[in-house]
């Protein structure tokens, strides 16, 4: 497994930094599957920093909910199963076109329209897995960010990190379908039809239920 090496001149809080956005990066990215136990010492020497910036990675990813204590001292990938993958994403389904209310009139156009271009760019690219989540959380987190309301963000995000660990397709299988239903959303949005953006989330989400399912079905 390749994994990027950080430089051991950046100071201790910049490490850390790094340590959390490459392990996190390692997890959400399949590098480490569920219930993979995490070697601090292993980890450390692989990424080249102490085992200080990485002790502070790990348990900003636990409180995270990307890790899980699995003893003493260990900590391991958090397993999700397939029904909490659902019910998270129905709480996604309530939740998330609130924000969409809450968020109307907050986020400037240009905004808006430098989302969709980005969007537009990578329906037809060769996509790597990691920008196509990169777009994805900066449409699911504008709306709630936006919203003004500190607990729905909080809740939407935990959520969105379950259904992350959940998730069984890769990216390529959803990159146009994504693009095609974020669009809809931020158009829709854009011009001032919170209902309309609204139900475009819902769908969304529903539909990415009902592309899982059929993958766990085997179709």
């Amino acid at each position: 497994m390749k994994t990027a090496r950080l430089k051991s001149s950046a100071p201790v809080k910049s490490l850390a930094e790094q340590a959390y956005d490459t392990l996190g990066g390692m997890i959400l990215e399949r590098q480490l599957s569920s219930g993979t136990f995490i070697v601090e010492e292993r980890l450390a020497e692989q990424l080249n920093i102490s085992r200080t910036p990485m002790r502070e990675a790990i348990l900003r990813l636990a409180a995270q909910g990307l890790l899980v204590r699995a003893g003493t001292r260990s900590y391991a990938v958090r397993t999700v199963s397939a029904a909490e993958f659902f019910q998270s994403h129905k709480m996604r389904e309530w939740l998330e076109p609130e924000a969409i209310e809450l968020a109307a009139g907050k986020i400037p156009h240009a905004q808006v329209d430098d989302l969709c271009n980005r969007i537009r760019v990578l329906m037809i690219a060769d996509v790597q897995e990691r920008a196509h989540w990169q777009i994805d959380d900066r449409l699911h987190t504008m709306f709630t960010e936006a919203s003004g309301y500190v607990v729905l963000a909080k809740i939407v995000s935990d959520t969105r990190v379950t259904t992350r660990l959940f998730e069984i397709s890769n990216a390529a299988r959803r990159v146009k379908k994504d693009g095609e239903e974020h669009l809809a959303i931020l158009e829709a949005f854009r011009s001032g039809d919170i209902k309309g953006a609204r139900r475009a989330m819902v769908k969304h989400i529903r539909n990415l239920s009902a592309d899982t399912a059929a993958i766990l079905q085997g179709l």
